[in-house]
């Protein structure tokens, strides 16, 4: 009796394709999504790199030579000039263009080298006086300055050798009571021989304590904002990716009309079928803002997230990321033939799409392959649109790409629906 129960429950799973989704294949897919954003050998996987604008006001050799190795470094892609426009020239960065590239989340960090930097840019004695730089970061990538601050320490104890030791002239000259001009003419030598060895600036990591230069980071964003400044991005993640659950199963109520025999009942009256899935487009849309609109006001009732001075771009944002979530219910429905078919498509497509699409990790924080790859998802143009409005504080005309590509969304998927359902008026 215990191996025909057993037979029994078997056979059950066998016909369930939802649960035989939910069982197998959600695992194994976000099991390969993960690995990707996680796991891989060094020969397969690909490291993320920090994008960086350098902005040298120094100029010097020294500085230029510390530019260099810092470009070097494989974990570094070292920007020192903007993209140029059509037809034009890249423009090199400055102080002030590199803090609006931080701002505007088209670089996580930018480093700036003080004039005076390359007269002694590696210090000994007992002043302690070291050279500054000055490190300008967007706090919602807590990774990129770490980085950033331990790979410039790196660089100059392994990057400019000959500075070290020159530097160690001068200290020890001023400290030890000089040096004989022969002793002077064979350190002259031997640094001269050094810089023709100068080792590569990519070979292997160091840690230093303290360290050579002495970096000032300065936050651009996030002051006054909410005491947790990934709070924007949670309320966004989570938010989208409830709202396709949401969509997902309301839409499912055309299947049960559909099993029901109630679809056709409302088909012979005056409702065509375009009349019917407007309807419910309003229906979901309104529920998918609603609860949009619930989630940003916890944020800002419990977690401080500022919502005054924000409602227009909310709104905008909340509109199209509404409908095109709500299509997308629409769109699971039309193609689902019963309602655990729909179940099944419908949780392995929001789970993967919100893995993906940042719902659940930032893709900032993800290798450079999935960041491109997660833009096929609505997620991430939410998520995106929803931190340009509540984090970088843009401008309305910058949230454009967002409203475009999510009304898109909405059109395409609408379409698809509508073609789809063509089904159930020649039943």
């Amino acid at each position: 009796m215990i191996w025909a129960v057993a037979r029994s429950r078997l056979w059950n799973l066998r016909h369930d394709r939802a649960a035989f989704v939910l069982s197998f294949v959600v695992p194994i897919v976000f099991f390969t999504i993960f690995g990707a954003i996680f796991g891989g050998d060094s020969g397969r996987s690909e490291t993320r790199t920090i994008r960086v604008v350098v902005v040298d006001e120094d100029g010097s050799d020294n500085a230029k030579q510390f530019v260099e190795a810092l470009a070097a470094e494989k974990g570094l892609t070292v920007l020192r000039s903007s993209a140029p426009q059509a037809g034009g020239t890249p423009n090199p960065y400055t102080a002030a263009t590199a803090e609006a590239a931080v701002r505007a989340g088209d670089v996580p960090v930018a480093l700036l080298i003080p004039l005076g930097f390359g007269d002694r840019p590696v210090r000994f004695g007992p002043d302690g006086e070291k050279p500054k730089l000055t490190l300008i970061a967007d706090p919602s990538d807590p990774i990129a300055p770490e980085v950033l601050s331990g790979l410039v320490q790196k660089v100059m104890m392994t990057a400019m050798p000959e500075a070290m030791v020159a530097s160690g002239m001068d200290a020890m000259e001023r400290w030890g009571g000089g040096l004989t001009p022969d002793q002077r003419a064979k350190m002259q030598e031997n640094l001269k021989r050094l810089k023709e060895r100068r080792p590569s600036a990519s070979a292997g990591p160091s840690r230093g304590g303290a360290g050579l230069v002495d970096i000032e980071r300065r936050d651009v964003l996030g002051d006054k904002k909410a005491r947790n400044p990934m709070i924007a991005f949670y309320a966004a993640g989570l938010g989208v990716m409830f709202l396709l659950f949401s969509a997902a199963g309301a839409g499912g109520a055309i299947i049960e009309e559909v099993e029901t025999g109630t679809l056709d009942r409302i088909l012979a009256t005056r409702v065509s079928m375009n009349r019917l899935l407007g309807g419910k487009l309003v229906y979901l849309s309104g529920l998918a803002a609603a609860q949009l609109l619930v989630m940003f006001v916890w944020g800002a009732l419990v977690f401080g997230l500022p919502m005054r001075g924000h409602w227009t771009g909310f709104a905008i944002m909340t509109v199209c990321t509404a409908l095109a979530a709500s299509t997308f219910g629409l769109l699971l429905a039309a193609i689902s033939r019963s309602r655990m078919q729909l179940v099944a498509i419908s949780n392995l497509a929001v789970l993967v799409m919100s893995a993906v699409g940042g719902s659940m990790f930032p893709r900032f924080l993800m290798p450079p392959v999935m960041q491109r790859f997660g833009l096929v998802t609505l997620n991430a143009w939410a998520i995106d649109g929803f931190q340009k409005v509540f984090w970088r504080e843009e401008p309305l005309t910058h949230l454009w790409p967002q409203v475009v590509v999510l009304t898109g969304i909405a059109v395409l998927f609408f379409t698809l629906a509508r073609r789809i359902a063509r089904k159930w008026e020649a039943i």
